[in-house]
């Protein structure tokens, strides 16, 4: 059974978990307290807080975390007033086990994220996560790669399996503004009597905040964001925006506007490391269809065999590489240095 949702649309923070790639793991246990109090003091009821990759991905292909995530949950679950706490869950990368370290450390949502034709190795983690007590989510990844269709058949099995809430997840930032209408509106035509539809956007072609309006307009009801934009590749919808946005629109989120332009300006904003724009590379992954969090690796790479980053994206794009393959970047630069020579 889909939650009850007291307002129009639910604003999900992502700042905490999508930032993670931006900020290369490094949150800290003070920067992970701030901005949980900020969120939860605006109003936001959802704050996602785990590595990037989720549950698991501290390793040496995903990147290894400065804290443990399971202390940053801890906190963040001490911090929060009336928001939950959710985590991320690849599988594959992340195992129930995690999970239930996580429900224990003060998760009360988790999200499970699979490749968009993939959703079949989700319903062991949902049907966990139900027994756990906790609310679910479904990411269907790299949602451009497939058909409305395709994409709506695999939110089915994300609902039957105990999905409360499948998401269209524009990893790659691509969805052009028609796409994503197509995908919102078969995703809500199949599941909307029964679940929730949510979508996770990124700025990688400008188009994130665009695309929440016209997810609301076809009936989406959870909306992702991070503060200052704070993802991977060009970044996240901007919740300080979305909030703006929805306000002027007349569509209640209960978000408080002002306290989150100041969460952003006040909280994240002194803490980053890199501020998420639409430069070259950023705009190539858009481009291309190239998963966001690919971003600081293809840069490491290039600048480990002195090939161009947008070279690699691109070949990235063209090999149809999606998440959990960040070790095939290794791969494509060596390649590429190989042609150059």
């Amino acid at each position: 059974m889909r939650p009850a949702l007291p307002h129009a649309v639910r604003i999900v923070d992502t700042t905490l978990r999508d930032g993670s790639h931006a900020m290369a793991h490094r949150f800290t246990e003070t920067q992970v307290r701030d901005t949980v109090r900020a969120l939860d003091r605006a109003g936001v009821e959802v704050i996602e807080v785990t590595h990037g990759d989720g549950l698991g991905g501290s390793s040496f292909n995903y990147g290894f975390s400065l804290t443990d995530e399971m202390r940053l949950i801890a906190a963040a679950r001490e911090e929060a007033k009336q928001a939950k706490i959710a985590v991320l869950l690849v599988p594959g990368i992340g195992t129930v086990d995690d999970l239930k370290r996580a429900r224990d450390h003060g998760a009360g949502m988790v999200r499970v994220a699979t490749h968009s034709t993939e959703a079949d190795v989700s319903p062991q983690h949902f049907t966990a996560a139900r027994d756990l007590g906790m609310e679910t989510a479904g990411f269907l990844m790299m949602a451009h790669r497939v058909s409305p269709e395709v994409l709506a058949k695999q939110a089915r099995i994300m609902v039957e399996a105990g999905c409360q809430a499948p998401y269209c997840t524009d990893s790659a930032g691509a969805l052009l503004m028609h796409e994503a209408r197509a995908r919102f509106e078969a995703l809500v035509a199949e599941v909307g009597d029964e679940a929730w539809v949510g979508y996770h956007g990124h700025q990688n072609l400008s188009f994130g905040v665009a695309n929440s309006v016209i997810a609301h307009e076809a009936g989406v009801r959870y909306i992702d964001g991070s503060l200052c934009a704070l993802g991977a590749g060009a970044g996240n919808s901007p919740t300080e925006v979305l909030a703006a946005v929805f306000d002027r629109l007349g569509i209640d989120t209960g978000l408080d506007v002002a306290a989150l332009l100041d969460a952003a300006e006040d909280i994240v904003r002194p803490y980053l490391t890199r501020w998420p724009k639409m430069d070259r590379n950023a705009v190539v992954q858009g481009w291309a269809g190239v998963y966001s969090s690919f971003l600081l690796h293809a840069e490491a790479a290039a600048e480990r065999y002195k090939v161009p980053a947008p070279d690699i994206l691109r070949r990235c794009g063209e090999l149809g590489l999606v998440g959990g393959q960040e070790d095939m970047i290794i791969d494509v630069a060596i390649e590429l240095a190989g042609e150059r020579r």
